[in-house]
């Protein structure tokens, strides 16, 4: 008995790609595209409305959302809807958002260049469509890295509302200007937040004065990494190794 087809709901910005995929899908005989479009906005209103089996998506897509985004609200309304995600960037920010979505079954995710024609993904789809899952090991192995960089990077202890100061403080940003952008109507708000970014990366135990320590703070943000002073004024960072490393600004 021949199962009904597939039925699937494609993300992808390039038009032409998601042409070509659409045709080398359908030729299969295996999958009914029930919809295409070009943003994860899209796709979600879409998913609201329609019901479909597997969503097929690029990462970088052309609305606000990424692809990795667009899968988790849609699995807020429909939890372990099978997905394929695909992508050609290398970026630790993708790759940071796939770990933090906690997607664990029912997906496969994978270089758009290694899978790039169509017959190369129909597997795929079948797998997530069972409720398994593949990841590819390149992809696997830049999420443990960045997994790795991230619980050894300064913001990784720092609240939510402190990490968006600090990076703003290292901008070269005022206290009067950040309360601004934030909307806050007390400057000295910035500077409580600021105190306690100082104390959370061991500013604030030295001699050191406001300045200092809010310079100090800058450089840890701009270099993602514990920076740690001596009194000669000499930074050091620890390395892989837990070992202290005279640090110097190569700039």
């Amino acid at each position: 008995m021949n199962q009904p087809p597939i039925k699937l709901l494609i993300v992808e910005d390039n038009e032409k790609l998601r042409k070509a995929f659409m045709s080398g899908l359908k030729e299969s005989g295996q999958f009914m595209i029930v919809y295409d479009c070009a943003n994860g906005e899209e796709a979600i209103d879409f998913s609201l409305r329609e019901e479909f089996d597997v969503l097929l998506t690029d990462v970088r897509l052309a609305g606000t959302l990424n692809g990795i985004e667009t899968v988790v609200t849609i699995r807020k309304e429909f939890p372990r809807k099978p997905v394929v995600i695909y992508s050609i960037q290398d970026s630790d920010e993708y790759f940071r958002s796939f770990r933090k979505a906690g997607i664990l079954s029912h997906y496969a995710y994978v270089r758009k260049s290694n899978y790039l024609l169509p017959h190369m993904i129909v597997p795929l789809i079948e797998l997530a469509y069972e409720g398994k899952s593949f990841i590819d090991p390149e992809i696997e192995s830049r999420i443990v890295e960045v997994k790795d960089l991230d619980e050894n990077s300064p913001m990784a202890i720092l609240e939510p509302n402190e990490m968006i100061v600090a990076k703003m403080l290292a901008s070269g940003m005022s206290n009067e200007q950040i309360a601004i952008r934030l909307g806050f109507k007390d400057k000295r708000t910035i500077s409580r937040i600021n105190g306690q970014i100082y104390a959370a990366w061991d500013l604030n135990e030295s001699s050191s004065d406001e300045k200092v320590a809010r310079t100090r703070a800058a450089l840890i943000v701009r270099e993602n990494r514990f920076l740690q002073w001596e009194e000669d004024g000499k930074a050091y960072y620890r390395n892989g190794s837990g070992e202290w490393i005279h640090w110097e600004n190569e700039s």
